[in-house]
């Protein structure tokens, strides 16, 4: 629309359903974070969901094929909200030291999860157990390594980062499966206490140290 110009709901039909199409995917969405606090995945249905959205199941799939598309949907978000946190994961710069950029990728990280709970955990949680959400999140994991990976590469190139293994892309995969479990409060890595504000800090500490060695002060 040009700047300036007024569109009415007469002037332009299509505009009125199209966000009442919105406000009913966003439900659908809203319906599956809510009930995942009440629930495992492997017991939620379409009629489950579309009960909870207030929406009809001819509804529900005019949105989206199936409830894994959904939760595709809230993950893809959370991708989404990780770029905007990590600034499109951009470089470091030459005022950020190593411990900085660390803190940077891991609390966004620690925002995204805690913001997108309890999908997150639960999905982490179905990981070894459905397939269809292993895909899901193997997806977002490729993505974070994939635009991880060539910093570091970069790094390496102009001798500012010394890492603890020559194989960058499994190590950076390491590190963020580390961190997804972690971040899911998984207690084989947060302990009984689940203090995750403890386990953020070792965090931190374990990717500058396996990325940047005893450069952690450049």
């Amino acid at each position: 629309m040009v700047q300036g110009e007024r569109v009415t709901a007469a002037q332009d039909p299509v505009e009125a359903p199209r966000r009442r199409g919105d406000k009913q995917r966003h439900a659908i969405v809203q319906a599956v974070r809510e009930l995942l606090e009440e629930k495992p995945f492997a017991e939620l249905s379409v009629s489950t969901i579309s009960d909870r959205a207030g929406v009809a199941r001819s509804g529900f799939y005019f949105y989206f094929d199936s409830k894994y598309a959904v939760l595709a949907h809230i993950v893809g978000e959370a991708a989404h909200e990780l770029e905007e946190l990590t600034h499109s994961f951009a470089p470091r710069g030459p005022g950020e030291t190593p411990t900085a950029f660390a803190e940077r990728m891991v609390r966004s990280a620690a925002v995204v999860y805690a913001h997108n709970d309890p999908v997150m955990s639960a999905c982490n949680a179905a990981r070894h157990t459905d397939a269809e959400i292993r895909e899901i999140l193997d997806r977002y994991n490729d993505t974070v390594i994939d635009q991880i990976v060539p910093i570091v590469e970069a790094e390496i190139r102009n001798g500012t980062a010394d890492p603890i293994s020559d194989d960058i892309h499994g190590l950076v995969r390491i590190l963020t499966a580390t961190t997804a479990l972690t971040l899911s409060a998984e207690t084989a890595f947060v302990g009984p206490d689940r203090d995750l504000d403890r386990a953020v800090r070792i965090l931190e500490k374990l990717w500058l140290h396996a990325l940047w060695g005893g450069r952690v002060g450049d």
